[in-house]
């Protein structure tokens, strides 16, 4: 199954290449900054995400990062232990931007590729916080089986509600995610699962920034 999991960092830049967020179109904050961002991976934590299994990529017009993930895959039934029904990651990332700017996350797509079987069920949900800050309310999307395709979810936040980094501090932003996979009423002989990729290799979450400038700066 982890052989579905193959994208890497550059298929999803080239991807995104071609794919400018809507973000700014539908009036989420500012035009985004021409300057040079770069975004890190500081911390990895979670049995979804060992280090090293996770690589961060940068839309070239700065509306969007992607998270790709190599081992990130929830499964229950025949053949499979307790602890694999319940993945998590935690992944704190160190985004710089240009001077006088900000930016907060007002869209997420998430995408994979789903195996269930008749009566199985499985689960994405996912957080956001800036270092120091409350996380946001999880937003969770839920499928049930029988389910043999691709799944994409999208989590959006409005306008007023949008949470940005404060001007001028270093802090991480962290992204929380969890998948579960239920098969309890599922035939005991069959195996289900849910993993954060999809079969063709595509990426699997973008992350659409909404920019605003600086007080001081405007």
């Amino acid at each position: 199954m982890l052989s579905r999991l193959s994208a890497g960092a550059a298929v999803a830049s080239l991807l995104l290449a071609g794919s400018a967020s809507p973000t700014a179109a539908a009036g989420f904050g500012d035009e985004p900054p021409t300057g040079k961002i770069t975004i890190t991976v500081a911390t990895v934590n979670g049995s979804g995400c060992r280090p090293g299994s996770a690589a961060v990529a940068i839309a070239p017009d700065n509306t969007a990062f992607t998270v790709t993930y190599s081992e990130y895959l929830a499964q229950a039934g025949a053949g499979t232990k307790p602890t694999d029904s319940r993945k998590n990651c935690q992944i704190a990332l160190n985004v710089h931007v240009p001077q006088g700017f900000t930016y907060a996350i007002a869209r997420a797509d998430y995408r994979g590729y789903a195996s269930l079987a008749k009566g199985a069920r499985g689960l994405e949900q996912a957080g956001y916080y800036f270092q120091g800050q409350q996380e946001t309310a999880r937003k969770s999307h839920t499928f049930t089986g029988a389910y043999d395709a691709n799944w994409q979810t999208s989590d959006e936040t409005g306008v007023d509600a949008l949470v940005y980094a404060p001007c001028g501090e270093e802090r991480y932003f962290n992204i929380n995610t969890e998948m579960r996979v239920d098969a309890k009423s599922a035939d005991p002989k069959s195996t289900s699962y849910m993993a954060m990729d999809s079969t063709d290799g595509s990426i699997n979450t973008v992350y659409h920034f909404a920019w605003k400038e600086c007080p001081a700066h405007k």
